[in-house]
């Protein structure tokens, strides 16, 4: 007996850039799941896989909506690992693991908790992006779905997870580490104390370390600075080295200094290639669109060669792949470690490699940060639009750079380069909005790049 329906009516806008997300109970419900994993189940069959992996995050729709999607995953035939409630990352660990491509996190990241969804992966090139994910709504929405009997098998893989954070983590003895860890009571709750717990000579502070769906105490992207000021305090009255924040489904990272400065991940980037550039013969370094310039002029210091590419998780994580880079960074708090990790994007794991490296050292935050060439910088702007609009403001920015004979970088919105500075000007692929970012040599010269653009914008 079927306890869901298919639903013929599924929002297009919920098939976004990277993955399938809508607010729960509006545009995304039980039926809704079944239907994708109708869909997923037998889409993935014709790529001739069988089996797949199903995990979720701690919201409190993530377990109905899991039920929903297993269902129809498995009327198709599809065998499921199904992993329960994990972090993402250790939901791509899983993946790896037990060597099954194909699979489905439900989460919505750092979305506010109202909102949920489903990364998707439907072969080896990992979470599907762009036109992947339209290409599965018009499969879903041709509703030809097969049938069958699929089993589900549950497996813990948390043992293995943390024994494979353990195994890649070596600690020098130059400098004692006190952290303050901050999970914003989201997934990655239900792992980072025991994460600390392997490593003695840690001292760690836990905040906001109890899993709470209802994110009660900030909201879990510490990419912003506003979610960070709990932390930042927190790090001052303890005296911490540092302040490491864990977004909502634990892929991402914050970094707080000894002095409660927001560490923002370009700079974060420039510690781990100052650190890894001398040891590496790959010296090809990836970050995406939105990093300051202050990384690409440091990479090439350090004898390497900067390669800036376009945001986005699942467009980042591939070119790694394709790039072999050693290690890769997105402002957002995305960052991928492929040296002696396996090239997955973990919050608690960058954290760690920043403790690493600090006890090799010896050094603080601020002097492994020293003789950088610093612009003005303005933090990300996101300016609401519609989902139709969105496009063709990006459109409209494209031609009129073009008609004033800038040069422009078009790989993901438009990002134009001046001799004193730029201005980054893109169509979210999570949401209905605009995002702009606007650098340069002096404060005077961004307000101007700002203005200019900004008024084109509005």
């Amino acid at each position: 007996m079927k306890n869901y329906e298919v639903d013929k009516k599924i929002s297009k806008n919920i098939f976004r850039g990277y993955d399938i997300r809508g607010i729960y109970g509006d545009d995304l419900d039980e039926n809704v799941a079944y239907t994708i994993g109708l869909s997923f189940g037998s889409y993935i069959q014709e790529k001739g896989y069988h089996k797949c992996i199903v995990g979720h995050d701690n919201r409190v729709s993530s377990i109905p909506l899991a039920k929903a999607l297993l269902e129809g995953i498995t009327s198709t035939g599809v065998d499921v690992i199904f992993l329960g409630l994990v972090t993402t990352p250790m939901y791509y660990f899983a993946q790896k693991h037990f060597n099954i491509a194909p699979g489905i996190m439900i989460t919505a990241s750092h979305n506010p908790k109202e909102y949920n969804g489903f990364k998707m992966a439907f072969d080896d090139f990992g979470n599907a992006c762009g036109e992947m994910i339209q290409e599965f709504r018009r499969f879903t929405e041709a509703c030809y779905f097969k049938n069958g009997e699929g089993k589900i098998e549950e497996k813990d893989i948390r043992k293995d997870y943390l024994n494979l954070i353990k195994n890649s983590i070596i600690l020098g003895d130059k400098k004692k580490i006190k952290v303050v860890i901050d999970a914003g009571n989201g997934t990655s709750s239900i792992i980072i104390k025991d994460v600390f717990d392997m490593f003695d000579s840690i001292e760690y502070v836990p905040l906001f370390c109890d899993s709470d769906p209802d994110f009660p105490n900030h909201h879990p992207d510490p990419s912003i600075e506003k979610n960070n000021e709990a932390l930042k305090k927190k790090v001052l009255e303890e005296h911490a080295d540092l302040g490491i924040g864990i977004d909502g489904d634990g892929d991402r990272v914050g970094i707080i200094d000894e002095k409660g400065n927001m560490i923002f991940t370009d700079y974060f980037a420039i510690i781990v290639w100052r650190y890894l550039m001398p040891k590496v013969e790959n010296k090809k370094a990836l970050f995406d669109v939105k990093c300051t310039k202050s990384l690409a002029d440091e990479i090439i210091k350090l004898g390497g060669t900067p390669v800036c590419y376009r945001t986005g998780n699942s467009y980042m994580k591939a070119k790694m792949k394709e790039g072999n880079f050693v290690f890769g960074s997105e402002l957002s708090g995305h960052v991928w470690f492929n040296d002696k990790w396996p090239n997955i994007d973990d919050g608690i794991y960058a954290g760690l490699r920043l403790i690493e490296i600090l006890t090799q050292t010896g050094k603080t935050i601020g002097e492994l940060l020293e003789g950088i060439h610093h612009y003005y910088a303005t933090p990300e702007i996101v300016i609401k639009s519609t989902d139709e609009e969105k496009f063709k403001v990006i459109e409209k920015i494209k031609e009129y750079a073009l008609s004033q004979g800038y040069q422009i970088n078009d790989i993901d919105g438009v990002r134009v380069d001046f001799d004193n500075g730029w201005a980054l000007v893109r169509a979210s692929n999570t949401g209905p909005n605009i995002t702009a970012r606007f650098e340069a040599i002096t404060q005077e010269d961004v307000e101007k790049i700002k203005e200019e653009f900004m008024s084109l914008i509005k």
